[in-house]
């Protein structure tokens, strides 16, 4: 495994992190299994993947707890954890987005007894609500910075104009973006702002949220209770012309004797800006697969075919 630094920080990850959403993101998927979870997160961490990125609003705090419950197992100086806030639920289920000082407080503070940690290493804003101004949502970040309570700070799901203000002040280390072979809409704006503005970019999604796990066929159905039947990769006609895409993109794959997952993490990490990525999954037994994409190197041939092969997408 290899590891770098997040920029703006001293905070040392693993290149290939951990994506928690289906650890105890029961409003997310369904027939999650806990204990499947816990194995998952444990896993990771016995085979050197020390970034693991949750959130507040998956499984309404329940992914952070559980997160929370395993790395108590291990040394906590070895792990970063990253996790995000600015879903504010209520007890009827509904859930508004809020970027107001006093909720973000409150946020970190209920994620802190969540993953029964006194500081996070990295915090992200992870959606704006379009109304409070990044000076109070981000200034407010800062102050929590400054009192111990997190490290680094983050943002996440924003659009080019809303990064430039939340970095008004250069308080923002690292952003987390949706990006992949099947999604370079990053590559117009957001990714070269990162780059030439010290943040380390951070895909979710790497692997188009199973698109590029070279699982799905054309007869492939979705539980129509599962999130990713909002993304446009999986309607229609557009998810038909994907799988052609990810069928050629096997062949380079096979090629490169790896696998089509690792394929996908080691483009991404092959991308200037992109410093870590945070595959996720629900079973521990691809841990061990995606931890060697950090060792495959693509060379500017491997590279410029798979150009071609996305191009023509």
């Amino acid at each position: 495994m290899k590891y770098t630094t997040l920029k703006k920080s001293e905070l040392k990850v693993s290149e290939i992190g951990l994506g928690t959403n289906a650890v105890g993101g029961h409003n997310l998927f369904q027939n999650l299994k806990e204990a499947d979870g816990i194995d998952f997160v444990r896993e990771a961490l016995n085979n050197g993947v020390n970034f693991i990125d949750t959130a507040d609003i998956y499984g309404l705090g329940r992914s952070e707890e559980l997160v929370g419950e395993v790395i108590k197992e291990f040394n906590r100086n070895d792990i970063v954890i990253a996790t995000k806030g600015a879903q504010h639920w209520s007890p009827d289920g509904s859930v508004r987005t809020d970027n107001r000082p006093k909720y973000l407080r409150e946020a970190v503070e209920k994620s802190l007894q969540r993953l029964q940690l006194d500081f996070v290493d990295l915090y992200y804003l992870h959606f704006p609500d379009n109304e409070t101004p990044f000076t109070e949502s981000i200034g407010e970040l800062a102050r929590l910075k400054k009192e111990g309570k997190i490290r680094a700070i983050g943002v996440s799901n924003v659009s080019i104009e809303q990064l430039k203000e939340a970095n008004a002040h250069g308080d923002i280390s690292v952003l987390q973006s949706p990006y992949n072979m099947l999604d370079r809409s990053a590559e117009a704006e957001l990714l070269p702002y990162c780059v030439e503005n010290n943040i380390s970019f951070i895909p979710y999604g790497p692997l188009a949220f199973g698109l590029l796990g070279g699982g799905f066929t054309k007869n492939t159905t979705i539980d129509s209770q599962d999130w990713r039947n909002s993304i446009p990769l999986f309607q229609g006609e557009q998810f038909q012309q994907t799988l052609e895409t990810v069928d050629k993109l096997k062949e380079v794959a096979a090629q490169k004797e790896t696998s089509l997952p690792n394929l996908a993490l080691a483009w991404l990490l092959a991308q200037e800006g992109v410093d870590a990525v945070i595959p996720g999954g629900k079973r521990k037994e691809r841990i061990l697969e995606n931890i060697h994409a950090s060792e495959i190197i693509l060379s500017k041939l491997e590279i410029t075919m798979i150009s071609d092969i996305l191009r023509n997408n």
